[in-house]
């Protein structure tokens, strides 16, 4: 599970040195391991053990198909939230019986190419889109088989804009309309009502949440089966987090205090499964950070020290274009040199070169003393790390590469400014 390791006080990714890496490659990097990624996936279904089930991959986590490949290779499905995502999917080898399609904004000609490709199922979100679909898949003498997407009005935790069940968001329809909702989907040519969908939010630490959803979404099936509503599927959505804080330990390192203990997606189902196979459903999940989140580090050099008044910046060449989570989450990304030594410890505020103060990876962050030309590590940003990138300040956006064992290939190259 850990392949991002010290050994001798140096950083490795798998059998590879990581300054190896950033020389041949430059920087900032993304650097994945395979091994990671497929350790993942086994773990997490190995927390079913053996019970029927479906894994739909979360695509906009990280959409590199060659991690798409890896993951398919493996049997999970993928669930995807545009065509885009769609054919990044089927590129990558996913069957069209394993993928399914959510998202509140789907266009008719992604919802007409999902139609023609036979996917599994759409994730629905409103009485209209139903509507739609339906006239769509009676214009192309097919049917669509859907799941409607439930707002359980459940606070998640965490920051505002990764909590997706609370009624002032724009997912999915109120449970208490979920009953009206499904009879008139019944009654729609071209639909076919498979069951009900649910993503309560996202990097969700504690088990009591999972609990608190699924309990509701188990009463839910049995109050829709009692008025007559068939329910045979039930998605449980995703959301399992993964430890941020403290992913690395060495004494050389300042110590920090992982947000939950003995954290895992695998603990997170293993924890809530029980009470959905009460629902007497065919149960699937949609995991994403928690398959390729540790499998990934962005590899950045410093710049330049400077100190004012009341900061010390560790100014770095990767910025907010290139991992924006820190930025747009308040997110924490450990940070770590690829080489330790007897560096004192301090307080800084590592940021990036684009002309905005938003743009940093750490505020009052202690770490060891970093010098020009060192190369840091910001570990787990294998999710919404890439996916989120940008060209702002016209920034060419940075390559990806993938170890596995002694060897690394570039999965994306790095972009020129020619090709903006």
């Amino acid at each position: 599970m850990h392949e991002f390791t010290y050994r001798d006080c140096r950083l490795m990714a798998e059998d590879l040195l990581l300054d190896g890496v950033a020389e041949r490659f430059g920087t900032p990097l993304y650097v994945y391991s395979r091994r990671s990624v497929i350790d993942h996936c086994r773990i997490l279904e190995s927390a079913f053990n053996g019970e029927p089930h479906r894994s739909s991959y979360a695509v906009k986590a990280n959409g590199n198909t060659v991690l798409l490949a890896i993951i398919a290779a493996e049997g999970l499905g993928a669930d995807v939230g545009s065509v885009g995502e769609l054919k990044l999917a089927l590129k990558a080898g996913f069957p069209p019986s394993k993928i399914t399609y959510s998202g509140v904004g789907k266009r008719d000609d992604e919802m007409r190419f999902a139609l023609e490709k036979d996917i599994d199922a759409f994730n629905v979100e409103s009485p209209e889109e139903i509507a739609i679909l339906g006239a769509l898949a009676t214009s192309m003498e097919k049917r669509a088989r859907i799941l409607l997407r439930v707002n359980l009005d459940i606070d998640a935790g965490g920051h505002a804009y990764i909590s997706t069940s609370l009624k002032r968001t724009k997912f999915g329809v109120d449970w208490q309309q979920a009953p009206a909702v499904l009879r008139a989907a019944q009654a729609t040519p071209g639909i076919e009502v498979r069951g009900i969908h649910s993503h309560i939010g996202s990097q969700i630490v504690k088990a009591e949440t999972f609990l608190h959803a699924g309990k509701a979404l188990v009463e839910l099936v049995l109050q829709l089966r009692s008025s007559g509503i068939a329910i045979a599927d039930l998605d449980f959505g995703g959301g399992f987090g993964v430890q941020y804080r403290g992913y690395l330990t060495h004494p050389q390192l300042p110590p920090e205090e992982p947000e939950e203990t003995n954290l895992s997606a695998a603990t997170l189902v293993k924890t809530v499964l029980p009470v959905l196979r009460d629902s007497g459903c065919r149960l699937a999940i949609q995991p994403g950070r928690s398959i390729v989140a540790h499998a990934g580090v962005l590899l950045t050099r410093v710049l330049y020290r400077k100190v004012n008044a009341e900061r010390t910046f560790i100014i770095v060449d990767g910025g907010m274009n290139d991992l924006i989570r820190p930025s747009l989450y308040h997110a924490y990304h450990q940070i770590v040199p690829s080489a330790l030594h007897a560096a004192p410890l301090e307080k800084v505020d590592v940021v990036g070169p684009l002309c905005e103060s938003g743009d940093f990876f750490a505020q009052e962050r202690v770490l060891p003393r970093a010098e020009r030309g060192d190369l840091l590590a910001v570990m787990c940003t294998g999710a919404y790390g890439f996916v989120l990138s940008s060209n702002y300040n016209a920034r060419p956006r940075p390559a990806e590469v993938l170890v596995d064992g002694a060897s690394v290939n570039v999965i994306r190259e790095r972009e020129t400014v020619q090709d903006l």
